[in-house]
C-alpha cells in the first residue's frame, strides 16, 4: 500500500493534501518575486463582491468610462490588461489584419484618397437642356401672342354691311392705308408733311386674295377710281340710305361713312366678297420702317413733291420712316399720277416685307418687338380678325410682292371727269377667277 496520507483511511487529522509526501504539510512554495512596473494599477482580486462594486461604479460614470475606452484597450499609456473591452467585431476599434495602425484614415496616417467622380451623363444633360429651351420658348410665344392680341384694335363691324355677295374660295382682305393723324403730335405732323386735316381719308387701297391652295393675288385700287355709291346702312346711325346712282371717287365712300361703307362700295362695284378689313395710319407706317432699320429701295428716276415732302435722287438708297411715307404718298410728281403711285406702293411693300421677314429682324427681339408694336399700335381690323389672320395676310403679301403670286392694278378702261373707270368685263372675269382660286390671267394697268 502507499504511504500517502489518505483521509479515506480514517486519518481525519492528516488532511494536508493529496500531493504531500510527508506527514506534515508543505510550506508555501517560494516563488520568485516579480517587480511591478511603476504606474501599473493594482489588479483587483478575484472577489465577486469587488467586481460587482467596480461594475456599478463604471456604470454610474459614463463619461469616465468613455474616456477609458478612448485611452485604448490597454488602459493608461497603452497598458494591456488582457481583458476584452467590449468592442464589437467589425467596428473601427483597431487596425484590420495586415493593416498598420497608421494606415489610411487611421491616426497619424495619410488622408484617404478622393473618391472618383462619376462620369458625366451627357444624354441626360442634353435632354434637360432641350426641355428647358422648349419650355422657355413656349412661355415666350404664349406671352407674345397675348401681348400682340391685346394691341389689335377690332373696331370695324362687317356685320353692318348689307346686301353682300356670296363668298368664294380663299380669303379676301381689303387693306387700307389711311391718312389718319390720330396720336400724332404737331411736330410729327410737320415732320411727315401730313398736314392737320380733321378726320381721315384713304390714301391707298388694295385687295389681297389668299388662295386655299396657292396662287395669291394683290390688286391695287386707285383712290381716284370712279364708283357708284350703293344703298347702305349707316355705321353709327344704323339708318338705311337708299341707292341714288351717285358716282364719285372711291376714297369718298370712306370719308362719308367709314370702313363699312368702303367695304360695301367695293363689294357692290366688283361682286367680290371681302372677308377681312385691315387699316394702318401714317404714324404707324413710318414707325414700322424705322423699327426695321430702314428699307433699301432702287429708285430709277429722281423726283420731288412739295405736298408729300419727297425729294429723291435716282439710284439705290435706304429710306427711313419719313422718307418712306413721302415715297408712297407722292402722285403729283409722277407721270401716271395715281396709277404710278400704286405701283410705287407695291414696290415699297415688297421691300418692306422682305426686310421685316429677314432673320436679322425676326430673331432679334430688339427689332421684332418694336416693329410689331409700331404696326399693332395703329392697326385697325374687323371684329372677327385674329392674330393668325394678320399673320396669314402678312406672309401672303410678302409672297406676292416677292414674286410668289400676281401683283396688279384694277383693270382700267378710261376716265371720266378725272376719275378712272374700271373695265367691267375684265373685272367680272377677274372676280370669277379669284372666287374659284384659278390662276389670274386678267391683266391690269
Amino acid at each position: 500500500m502507499s504511504d500517502w496520507p489518505d483521509a479515506r483511511n480514517g486519518n481525519n487529522g492528516d488532511r494536508h493534501g493529496y500531493g504531500s509526501g510527508n506527514a506534515q504539510p508543505e510550506g508555501a512554495r517560494v516563488m520568485r518575486h516579480v517587480q511591478r512596473p511603476d504606474g501599473v494599477p493594482r489588479q483587483p482580486s478575484y472577489d465577486d463582491n469587488v467586481y460587482d462594486d467596480l461594475y456599478r461604479d463604471q456604470r454610474a460614470q459614463p463619461g469616465q468610462h468613455g474616456q477609458q475606452h478612448a485611452q485604448g484597450p490597454g488602459g493608461p499609456e497603452g497598458y494591456d490588461s488582457g481583458y476584452n473591452t467590449g468592442q464589437v467585431y467589425g467596428s473601427p476599434a483597431g487596425p484590420r489584419r495586415g493593416q498598420a495602425p497608421g494606415g489610411p484614415q487611421g491616426p497619424g496616417g495619410p488622408p484617404a484618397p478622393p473618391r472618383p467622380k462619376p462620369p458625366v451623363n451627357w444624354k441626360k444633360r442634353i435632354t434637360w437642356g432641350l426641355v428647358t429651351f422648349l419650355a422657355l420658348l413656349i412661355v415666350v410665344s404664349v406671352s407674345t401672342y397675348f401681348w400682340a392680341d391685346s394691341k389689335l384694335k377690332r373696331e370695324v363691324d362687317l356685320s353692318k354691311v348689307i346686301e353682300r355677295p356670296a363668298g368664294g374660295k380663299g380669303t379676301n382682305y381689303l387693306i387700307v392705308g389711311s391718312d389718319s393723324r390720330a396720336g400724332m403730335s404737331d411736330e410729327e405732323k410737320k415732320k411727315l408733311h401730313t398736314g392737320s386735316a380733321e378726320g381721315k381719308r384713304t390714301d391707298s387701297m388694295m385687295i389681297l386674295h389668299v388662295a386655299d391652295d396657292g396662287g395669291n393675288t394683290m390688286i391695287s385700287l386707285p383712290r381716284d377710281s370712279n364708283v357708284t355709291i350703293p344703298s347702305f346702312k349707316g355705321a353709327e346711325s344704323g339708318k338705311l340710305y337708299p341707292a341714288t346712282g351717285r358716282q364719285t371717287k372711291l376714297n369718298a365712300a370712306y370719308a362719308e361713312d367709314g370702313p363699312e361703307l368702303l367695304v360695301r362700295t367695293v363689294e357692290a362695284n366688283t361682286g367680290l366678297r371681302i372677308d377681312h378689313y385691315a387699316e394702318i395710319g401714317f404714324g404707324g407706317f413710318a414707325k414700322i420702317v424705322d423699327a426695321v432699320g430702314g428699307v433699301e429701295m432702287n429708285i430709277p428716276k429722281g423726283f420731288k413733291d412739295k405736298k408729300s415732302g419727297a425729294d429723291f435722287e435716282a439710284g439705290k438708297q435706304k429710306l427711313n420712316g419719313e422718307e418712306a411715307l413721302a415715297f408712297v404718298r407722292t402722285r403729283y410728281a409722277l407721270p401716271g399720277s395715281d396709277l404710278d403711285r400704286t405701283k410705287n406702293q407695291q414696290k415699297f411693300l415688297a421691300a418692306l416685307a422682305n426686310q421685316a421677314a429677314t432673320p436679322g429682324t425676326v430673331m432679334n427681339p430688339f427689332k421684332l418687338y418694336p416693329m410689331m408694336g409700331a404696326g399693332l399700335d395703329t392697326l385697325i381690323v374687323d371684329k372677327d380678325m385674329g392674330l393668325f389672320d394678320v399673320a396669314s395676310m402678312f406672309w401672303a403679301m410678302k409672297g406676292v410682292t416677292g414674286g410668289d403670286g400676281k401683283s396688279m392694278n384694277m383693270p382700267i378702261s378710261g376716265s371720266v371727269g378725272g376719275n378712272l373707270v374700271w373695265d367691267k368685263a375684265k373685272v367680272k372675269q377677274l372676280v370669277e377667277q379669284l372666287n374659284n382660286d384659278e390662276t389670274v390671267t386678267v391683266s391690269g394697268n
